[in-house]
Order: structure tokens, then C-alpha cells, then sequence
């Protein structure tokens, strides 16, 4: 079952883009273990990731400046810790 904020590299996500955008909502969701055994699970159970943000910062952008916003605000972490990012970015009210 998934988790959410669980384990160093959740909690970094979390701290990131709660710097960088101020959510209203975040939820960090751990999908590694339903990956077990594919393409880039490194066994160190911190290696899939769904990400469901709300913030204001959202309001007015498309969906493609949300990601690269989101994308932004975790920068080397997407090149170093994480595999696979599911985003789900909206605004408030939406």
C-alpha cells in the first residue's frame, strides 16, 4: 500500500516544494514497492513518487508550467534520487 511522507527522500520532496510554493495541500505518495522488480527500482524503496500538490502559485499556469515548476523546485533530486514522478498539480478551487 502506498505511504505518504514516509522515508529521507519523501520528506525532502516534501520540504522542497513546500519552500518553493507554498501548497494549500500536499501529498507525497511512496509508489516504489509497486515497482519492485522494474526498470530503475533500486531496492532502496525510495525510487517512485506521486506527488499531489495544491497551491496558489498554480493559478493561472498550464499544466506543462505546473510540472516544470514542481520540476524545478526538486532540481537534483530528479537526477539523483528519484526514478519516476507522478505530478497532479492544481490550483485552489479547481
Amino acid at each position: 500500500m502506498p505511504s505518504t511522507f514516509t522515508g529521507a527522500v519523501a520528506a525532502e520532496i516534501a520540504t522542497r516544494l513546500n519552500a518553493a510554493l507554498a501548497p494549500s495541500r500536499l501529498e507525497v505518495v511512496n509508489d516504489s514497492d509497486r515497482h519492485r522488480g522494474h526498470a530503475g527500482h533500486d531496492g532502496s524503496g525510495e525510487s517512485h513518487f506521486t506527488v499531489i500538490i495544491e497551491s496558489p502559485a498554480f493559478a493561472g499556469k498550464s499544466r506543462l508550467e505546473r510540472q516544470r515548476a514542481v520540476n524545478a523546485a526538486l532540481g537534483d533530486l530528479l537526477k539523483e534520487r528519484i526514478h519516476a514522478l507522478a505530478i497532479r498539480a492544481s490550483a485552489p478551487g479547481e
